[in-house]
């Protein structure tokens, strides 16, 4: 009997490794996404607040995302051009990541450097792996079977969780021992050991199983198709800052130590992520998508109502408790949005529909990342989270309705 169950457990163990395998380099680039824009992105707004920095002045360090939102602006290159090594994604992939390595190399250099020369070397950084990242998505779109993709944006966002932990709880919390140079150096290796595990991805071998490409795609009807499913997106991904991005400045300002809200931002909230996104993959599969964006939404809801009612009277637990919650409530979220942003782009030119998907839609909610802590500053945080609060629910209501008027050829759509 122990040698027949014994056998059963190493059967089902190598059955998971099948299963997971496949995820592993796509899991890998998304550390490498995640450590390096939360090590150039997620820690600054934090101290710089903590040495008394006016809030509209951290607002403006959202800029070092603001590639992210336009790489719709050269993703057509992407879909037209193949570079002469590597497998055409491959390349790409291969060629960003490289090229952010390097700027990280220089600007481990710059400690004494003016900030803006530091800043433009970050946004620049941020431009290569944010162009990594589209090329990564159309390589999912070509590669990976529509059924599967539930858990490559598991393996995504469990991915860029543990790189956030790595590039903001453990880069960050190191750096009194490590200094400049040394953080930002180890950023750049983990970028390079990231990328190794693609490079043997049978990409040529396994283009087309992603499925038949809409005929939509690459004309004017495409852009006419995806123009809803972009306003959607961009309401619902404003609104989601709005209400739930100044939730640490927040708790800074209600008198919550740096480290603590440090140790929620660096470790906390990517640990949530992780764990949510695992789930998330086994919960779309059995409730759907529109279910879970729905449950996902009010849950976020209730915690702009905490957080208002934290703000108003300094309960500081309560405020804690609100982020924490809003942390598992928005977790929730990511595994169905972008599986869904993976069906929208389904056509012969992935990078450009994916580009336009997520980068046109974050593009879209840069002047609120900008604005709303300025925005806060001036009505104070109870009136913020409260009149955000309309806004996301609206914001949510629609993504729910893009998603369910998607055709349902799969259970997942629905």
């Amino acid at each position: 009997m122990p040698r027949a169950v014994s056998a059963t457990v190493a059967v089902r163990a190598a059955g998971l490794r099948a299963e997971l395998s496949p995820l592993a380099p796509f899991f890998c680039l998304y550390v490498s996404f995640g450590a390096t824009l939360g090590f150039l992105s997620g820690g600054a707004p934090l101290i710089l607040r903590s040495r008394g920095m006016d809030l509209a002045e951290v607002g403006l360090l959202q800029l070092i995302n603001l590639p992210v939102g336009l790489t719709f602006l050269w993703a057509s290159l992407l879909d037209r051009v193949r570079l002469p090594f590597l497998a055409h994604r491959i390349g790409w992939i291969a060629a960003t990541l490289g090229l952010t390595v390097a700027l990280l190399v220089v600007l481990s250099l710059g400690e004494s450097w003016p900030l803006g020369l530091l800043l433009a070397l970050a946004v620049l950084a941020s431009a290569c792996i944010a162009t990594m990242d589209i090329a990564l998505e159309a390589l999912v779109v070509e590669t990976v079977p529509a059924q599967r993709r539930t858990y490559v944006a598991s393996a995504k966002l469990c991915g860029a969780s543990l790189g956030g932990i790595l590039g903001v709880g453990v880069l960050l919390g190191s750096y009194d021992a490590l200094g400049w140079r040394g953080a930002v150096l180890a950023c750049a290796a983990m970028d390079a050991l990231c990328l190794l595990p693609i490079l043997a991805y049978p990409e040529a071998r396994l283009r087309g199983a992603g499925g038949t490409p809409h005929r939509w795609s690459g004309s004017f009807a495409r852009l006419r198709t995806l123009l809803g499913p972009i306003l959607a997106l961009g309401a619902y991904f404003a609104a989601s800052y709005l209400l739930s991005g100044p939730n640490t400045l927040a708790l800074l300002d209600l008198g919550v130590p740096l480290a603590r809200v440090g140790f929620l931002t660096g470790t906390v909230l990517p640990v949530v992520n992780l764990v949510m996104a695992v789930l998330a993959a086994g919960l779309v599969t059995r409730f759907g998508t529109v279910r879970l964006i729905a449950a996902g939404g009010l849950g976020v809801l209730a915690t702009g109502g905490l957080m208002a009612a934290a703000c108003a009277t300094g309960a500081t637990g309560l405020a804690v408790a609100a982020t924490v919650l809003n942390f598992v409530c928005g977790g929730i979220l990511g595994v169905p949005v972008f599986n869904m942003i993976y069906r929208w782009a389904q056509g012969p030119r992935p990078a450009t529909d994916y580009a336009l998907l997520f980068g046109a839609a974050f593009f879209a909610a840069m002047p609120l990342r900008v604005a709303s802590p300025a925005l806060a500053g001036w009505v104070g945080w109870p009136g913020y989270f409260a009149g955000a609060m309309p806004f996301y629910a609206a914001a949510v209501a629609w993504l729910a309705l893009a998603v369910a008027r998607t055709p349902r050829t799969d259970p997942e759509a629905r």
